[in-house]
Formats: C-alpha cells, structure tokens, sequence
C-alpha cells in the first residue's frame, strides 16, 4: 500500500465511517416514525371505492362521496392496488381508486393541522378533496409521477382559525401497469408535521442530490483532464457520473412538468443503466488489468440493441411500462455477470481500485434489487429508495480512486526527478570536467592568436613605420621635425594597438572614445578642432579586439590624410544606425580632393581602408568636394559567415 494512502484505513477513520453507516441504518430502518410525536395522528386505514374507465377523466372541483358509483370497503393502508380486468377496447382501462379517511382525531386541535402522504405509486395522477372540495392535484404527467416517487405535504386548515376537515378524500387515477399503490399518511401538528416531512426529504432527495451534483461535477473535471491529457480512467469516471445522474434524475427532480416526452424519459432512465453497466465493465477490465474481448463485445452488443430495440419512434407509453418489468430482468442479469467477472478478477489482481469499484458495483447492484423488489411490492412501500445512495457509494469510490492515482502520479513524479537528478549530477560533473579542459584549450589558442595578431600589426603597423624611418634618417633626408613626426605616428600606431586590446562589451561608441581621448592632443596640437556629435546606435555583437583594431586603423587613417593632405581647421565625427548598419562619419572642412585620382593613382591610404572595411564586412563611402571630404564607413549590426585577417 501507498504511504498516501494508510490515513484512509486508519482504525480511528473505520470506526467514524463504521459508526456513519450504523446511524445512517438506524434513521432508514425507523422511517418517518422515528419523528412522529404525540400531535401526530398515523392513519393506517381507510375506506377505498374503485371504478374503471376507459382513458382518464377530468378532475371535478366537488367530490361529493355519496354521489360516488360502488360500495365502500374497509382496507388497510399501505394498499396495493390490483391490476383491473382486461378491457377488450383500444385504450388500457384506468382505474380510479377513492381513499375516505375520517378525520375525527383533529377535530378540536386549536393549532393548525397538515397532512403528508409518504407515498404514493401510479402511472397516474392524484387528487385530494377536504370535505368534498379540491384540495391538491398533481401536476405531473403520469410516467412522471410513477417514477418520482413523490410525498405530499399539504395544509388542513384553510386560515389559521379555520377548523380542519372532517373527511378527506383521496382520488387515485392509474393506468394497469404497473400497479398503484399508496402508503400510510399522518396528519396533525403543522410544526411537527413538517419537520418530520422535511427530515425525511432530506434524507431521501436532498443527501442524495447533493451527492449526485458533487459526483457529476468530479466527472465534468475528469472530462477536462481528459480532453487535456487522454488518460482512460478520466473519461471512464465521466462516463459513470454522467449516466449515473442520467439514470436517477427523477430522484432529483421535483413533480414539475418533464423536459422530454413520458417515452423518451422511459428510454433514457433504462438505456442510462444499461450503458452504465457497460462502462463500469470496462473501467475494471482497465484497473485489473484481465481483457476479455469476448464478453466486453457481447456486452456491447446487448448494450446497442437494448437502446435500439426499445427507442420510443414507435412504441407507445403504456407498451413501454409494459416491456419496462422484462428490461428490468434483462438489466439485473447484466448487472449480475458484470458483478461476477468484475470481483473475480480485481481479488485476483492486486489492484486494490479495482477491488474497491468492484465493492461499490456490489452496492449498486444491491440497492438496485431491493428498489427493483419494492417497485415489486415484495418489500415494504414506505421504507427508503437505495438506489439514490448509490451515487453516494460512487462518488466515494471515484474520490478515492482519483485520490490514489493523483497520489501515486506524484510518487512516481519524485522517483523520476530524484533519478533525474542524480544523473544530472553526474552529467554536470562530466560537462564540468570537459568545460574546464575546453577552457584550457580556448585559453591557449586564444593566446596563440592574439600573439600571432600582435606580431602581424607590430609589423605591418609599427614595424613599416619604424624601418622607414629608419631609412630615411640614415639616407639624411628628413629633419629633426619631420623625424618627431613619423615618431608621433609610430607612437600612435603602438596605442591603438594596446586600445583594442581593451573589452568593449560590443559598444562601438566606447571603442570611438578611446579613438578621440587617444587622437584628440594630435589634433588640437595640429589646430584642428574636433567636434563630436555621436549619437546611441546598437550594440556590435562581432566587435572583438580583432574586428576593433580594423575599425581604430580606418578611422586613424582617416584623420591622418586630414591633417596631411587638407589644410582643414575642423573635424566633424558623427554616428547612426539605419537599414542594420551603424554609421560612422569623418567630416572636414578642408580643400578637398579628387577621389578617382586618388585612386587610381595607387593611393595606399584608400587601398588599406578598403582592405580593412572588406575584413569585417563593412562598407565606405569617401565624397570630397572644394567645401570639405566625408568618410562615411558602415558597419553591419549583424555579421555571419566573415573572419577578420589583416
């Protein structure tokens, strides 16, 4: 057993839910005497008159009892009434059966008086007359009233000062099948009276419809679950809550008009139960695991003519009452082999759900043959309906059920994460061994590249610079100023190559400063101003220090043709984003030049920038006229697929 699941075995919880049955027997096995008190009057006799016709009649407004066709004869109550001769007309005979109680015990009471039928049993209609007059009628259609199995409460007195009636007259009209019949009646105390009324109906409609609502809504939940995660037993719980409700609405309704005709009522109560034993079969088979496709396909069979066979297209109502005493035989002998088979193998399998719906069905199955015998009237008339209480037993069981699976998915959630987690922290372990020698490896090549990349700009940069110089100063062609200058530059080159070796997080704005805090004492030496009008762009996600030191050599080439080649006295520099580049602008007010001849002319100065803007996919735009020259460099936001080389 689950460790979820031993608070419900408890010996404490036994004893509550033993201790619950027992009272719950004792209020069913003392019936509606266990309230009646000394105000109450338990009428056990009458005087019954019966008359027969074809067809009901109209209800008078005045009986007069006199006036009454027949003899009256003494009778016991409760009374089952017996089926009338054969007519040999079209329409079956109605029997209209008058009940004459005296009423001598409530004459003199000062404090109003009422009178409850416990219950009455007819494919027909009821009236009652205080001293002749109407005084209730059912509202039902007669298969309503047949199968609702209502009580009748209503007051004696016609004002609270008014004496009660000294005769009552009850008028009982009933088709011939099944038979009529009405149970003992009280009369007295309204106070008294109605409590006893409302406690019985409590215990007979009000426990059970409460119940029955609870269960179809764990079913209408099931059903959801269903829908979302396809688990059988889900749709299985539906199925049963549903045709339960189905099959015992006229326990839950009160004697209002029905929504659907007396046939497809008859039609829907016993299909319900059929269909209801059907899917309760195939619930065990699920839970203890036993297929047997044979008897599942036989079933369904039945199940399928059963509801075509007794469609009401054709039938008529009183052949369905007729056949409705043969469908109740069919249905317990299903109910029997489903009983059977379905303890056999849950005892046999250790599915302890299993063994539990089995008990339940064994319930059901119970309940169902007492009612069955009562309708029969081999039982007494005025005890409890079980078969209410079956939806009760249902639904504890379906709860239960859910209770164990949701435990047991929970348990098996936990087992599967604890070795989930277990191997995840092997796996970690082995990622983290391999992540450390993976860094050991990229440390070393990274600092393979950035030597080999120091070297190639130390030479192609520094290097050039310094062994031109070198050259010239020994060849005596440059003066000690012209010397200080290709210094300057050499100097330059040696600080752009330290700043792109700075992080710059992908931030070209903050690579350009480092350009200016770098550039701008050369400038302001040279007289130039240098304004800066940079504006936000978006982050370069390739800017590496590879890909930073293209961009420094660009932009540095850039200012140095301004300061060597125009005679400007101010530098512009400018950033923007558009159509996913960022653009950087170098702009002088200086004289200017030809652009094509430059070119042509085998100009390094372009050539390198070129060179450079191809490595990292990036794009200029030199224009120069008499008012000034702009370099425009674009540089994409995104880059796939290019490696930088110098």
């Amino acid at each position: 057993m689950k460790p979820g699941t031993r608070a419900f075995w408890r010996p404490e919880v036994l004893k509550v839910l033993v201790r619950s049955l027992l009272l719950g027997a004792w209020l069913l096995a003392c019936g509606p005497g266990a309230w009646a008190a000394d105000a109450l009057v338990h009428y056990t006799s009458a005087e019954m008159l019966r008359e027969e016709a074809v067809g009901f009649r109209p209800l008078a407004a005045v009986a007069d009892e006199t006036a009454l066709p027949g003899r009256w004869s003494k009778v016991t109550l409760p009374l089952v009434i017996p089926k009338p001769a054969a007519s040999g007309g079209g329409k079956p005979p109605v029997t209209t059966t008058w009940l004459r109680i005296r009423l001598d015990e409530l004459q003199g009471r000062p404090t109003p008086t009422h009178f409850y039928l416990i219950r009455w049993l007819a494919a027909g209609q009821i009236a009652v007359y205080a001293d002749g007059r109407l005084r209730y009628r059912s509202t039902g259609s007669p298969v309503w009233n047949l199968f609702n199995h209502p009580a009748l409460l209503l007051p004696l007195n016609l004002t609270a000062d008014s004496p009660p009636p000294r005769t009552l007259l009850i008028r009982l009209d009933s088709l011939p099948s099944p038979e009529a019949a009405i149970s003992s009646f009280y009369a007295g105390d309204s106070d008294s009276l109605i409590e006893m009324a409302g406690k019985r109906d409590w215990l007979a409609y009000q426990l059970p419809f409460m119940c029955s609502a609870a269960f179809l809504a764990v079913g209408l939940f099931s059903l959801a679950v269903w829908v979302v995660r396809r688990q059988p037993a889900s749709l299985y719980l539906f199925a049963i809550a549903l045709l339960s409700a189905t099959r015992r609405w006229h326990f839950q309704l009160g004697p209002e008009k029905l929504i659907v005709s007396d046939a497809w009522f008859i039609w829907l109560t016993l299909s319900a139960l059929m269909w209801q034993s059907l899917i309760t079969h195939y619930f065990l088979q699920f839970l203890h695991g036993r297929v047997m496709p044979w008897l599942s396909r036989v079933m369904l069979g039945m199940a399928v003519a059963f509801s075509v066979v007794t469609l009401p297209f054709a039938a008529v109502v009183p052949s369905l009452l007729a056949l409705r005493p043969y469908a109740h035989l069919l249905l317990i002998a299903t109910g029997t082999v489903v009983l059977v088979m379905g303890l056999w193998h849950s005892w046999r399998s250790r599915s302890l759900d299993a063994k539990m719906l089995s008990i339940a069905f064994l319930l059901n199955y119970v309940f169902g043959v007492y009612d069955w015998a009562r309708l029969k009237y081999v039982l007494d008339l005025e005890s409890y309906y079980l078969t209410p209480y079956a939806a009760m037993v249902l639904f504890a069981v379906f709860v239960v059920i859910m209770f164990r699976q949701y435990v047991g998915a929970l348990a098996s959630i936990e087992q599967l994460n604890s070795g989930l987690e277990e191997s995840l922290k092997n796996r970690e372990t082995e990622l983290a061994a391999s992540y450390q020698k993976l860094r050991e490896v990229e440390h070393r090549e990274t600092l393979s590249q950035e030597r080999q990349r120091l070297t190639q700009d130390m030479h192609d940069g520094l290097g050039s610079s310094l062994v031109s110089a070198l050259r010239v100063v020994e060849g005596g062609r440059l003066s000690e100023a012209d010397v200080a200058e290709v210094l300057k530059g050499c100097i330059d080159d040696l600080k752009l190559t330290i700043d792109s070796m700075e992080p710059v997080e992908a931030d070209l704005l903050l690579l350009l400063a480092t350009l200016r805090f770098r550039l701008g004492p050369r400038l302001a030496g040279a007289g130039v101003s240098l304004r800066w009008e940079v504006s936000d762009v978006p982050p370069l996600d390739w800017l590496d220090p590879r890909n930073a030191l293209h961009i420094l050599r660009i932009l540095q080439e850039a200012f140095t043709n301004t300061l060597k080649h125009t005679r400007a006295t101010q530098i512009r520099v400018m950033t923007g984003a558009e159509d996913g580049y960022v653009s950087v602008i170098i702009a002088d007010n200086g004289g200017g030049f030809s652009v094509d001849e430059a070119m042509a002319g085998g100009g390094k100065g372009l050539a390198n920038q070129q060179r450079r803007a191809q490595a990292i996919g990036a794009e200029i735009v030199v224009s120069s006229t008499g008012a000034g020259t702009v370099l425009t460099l674009r540089l994409p936001e995104k880059r796939q697929g290019i490696s930088g080389t110098d």
